[in-house]
Parts: C-alpha cells; structure tokens; sequence
C-alpha cells in the first residue's frame, strides 16, 4: 500500500507496525525514525498541501484530531474522496487500539497484536510498581508558556504520571487541554514542574523563564530546583513512544522503585 502520514505519531504507529516502507510521504514535523526523512514532506500538519497528497495518489492517508486543528485536513481528505483514517487518541488504550485499528487496515493484524499487547504489558509492570508507592508527588505539566496550557484528566499524560508514582495536577478537570491561571498553578504549590513545549526545541525551552513568573519563586517545584525539560516527542505524541517518557519520568520520580523494569 501507498501511505502518507499526516502528523508525527501517525508515522510512528506505522514504525512500530514495521510499515514504514509504504509511506511514501510524511508531514514537515515526522522527524522520527531518521530512516525516513527522505521521503517527500507534504507540509506541517496544520497547513497540509492537499493537493500534494491528492497527487501522490495513497491508498491511505493517515489522520489524527489529537492534532488540535487537523480538522480542516480531514474536510478536505472527505471533500475529495482520499481513503483515509482519523486517529483521536486520549488514552494509552487508545494508542493500543489506533495500532490495531491501523494493522486491520493494512494486513498486518499479527505484528499489531503483538505490538499492542507489549504496549499493554509494559503498562501493566508500570502499574504494579506505581500501586506500592507511598509517597506520590504532584506534577504541574506545562504545554505552552504564554498564555499557560495544562494537560487536564482527559489525556494520557495524567495516565503516565500516574504510573510513573506521581499524579497530575490538573488530573480532575475533565477535558484533555485547559488554559490555567499563574495564580491556581501557585495556590496548587506543585512538587515537581514538567516543561513539554509543543512544537518548542529542546534547547529553547529555558527555565529561567519560570523562575521569574510573579509569585512562583516561592512554589516547593523551583525553591527545590524540581523543573524537569521534558522532551516533547516523548510525551505529547500519542504512539508508544511515550513508554520511553513514562521511563524517564519514572526513573526521575523514584529511581531505586522503577530500576527493574529497564
């Protein structure tokens, strides 16, 4: 089959199907694996060329609302009638069941029962460990800078830090991204700070920057010196590469307690 990918998880879920070699197009921010960058790019994801794509002729397009913006994408894949599938993950379930869903529709339901159910397993010795720790730290995840953006419970961010022996602290608004006051992230006082800037370079996101907000020298997160860089590709994509976040923010958490799933 002819595939193209229209935004980075999309590509992943088809690396970790082992189909990587029928894409024959990827989006301008699929920057992994670096096997396939040579492929030609048909624009970042929000501003996809259509009628590059249409021109590719794909047997399948790959389409994704957790990409906030996608949707005038998928109007146009419908309008001129290009096979597609719409991803919209929020959970890591979901992630298992977009690798299924994605095998089913390319021939390859063994490698993507096999896959999912490691995705699972890996999640379940997470689980187990995450249910023996007592102390569970609060996490304050931070998407964007300026206006403040937040994960909220409906995302699988909340379920990864959870399983790494933490909690989100917006874990009880029901929606998958909200908009927070400067003033509720210092009344909460988190434990730990997490910066995933969408779409930012490792090497922009500065810290600094939030050490000077108004009022947030006194949280527990910076006095402590607890502001974590988190990389964006490893916590905002929904593909399995978010266990390798779940990792590294389990070992950041509690080390010695996750040492074993390694």
């Amino acid at each position: 089959m002819k595939i193209i990918s229209l935004c980075p998880s999309n590509t992943e879920l088809c690396t970790y199907l082992g189909i990587e070699d029928q894409l024959i197009a990827i989006d301008d921010y699929s920057d992994w694996p670096a096997s396939l960058q040579h492929l030609p790019k048909v624009g970042p994801d929000l501003s996809i060329n259509i009628d590059l794509v249409e021109s590719l002729r794909p047997d399948l397009v790959l389409a994704s609302l957790s990409v906030p913006g996608m949707e005038k994408n998928i109007e146009a894949l419908k309008k001129r009638q290009i096979p597609h599938i719409i991803f919209n993950p929020q959970t890591l379930e979901d992630i298992a069941q977009d690798l299924l869903t994605l095998g089913e529709a390319v021939h390859v339901q063994e490698m993507a029962s096999i896959q999912a159910a490691k995705f699972r397993s890996t999640i379940q010795q997470y689980k187990t460990v995450a249910d023996s720790i007592e102390t569970i730290p609060s996490l304050y995840w931070e998407w964007w800078p300026n206006p403040l953006f937040s994960p909220g419970g409906v995302n699988w961010l909340t379920e990864i830090s959870r399983l790494a022996g933490g909690y989100n602290l917006f874990e009880e608004v029901d929606m998958a991204s909200i908009q927070v006051p400067s003033e509720e992230v210092q009344k909460k006082n988190p434990d730990h700070i997490c910066l995933a800037w969408v779409g930012v370079p490792l090497h922009k996101v500065n810290p600094e920057i939030i050490k000077r907000r108004e009022g947030w020298s006194e949280m527990k997160a910076i006095q402590a010196n607890r502001i974590h860089i988190m990389e964006e590709p490893l916590f905002c994509r929904p593909s399995p590469r978010l266990l390798e976040g779940l990792s590294k923010l389990a070992l950041t958490l509690h080390p010695e307690a996750y040492l074993h799933i390694l």
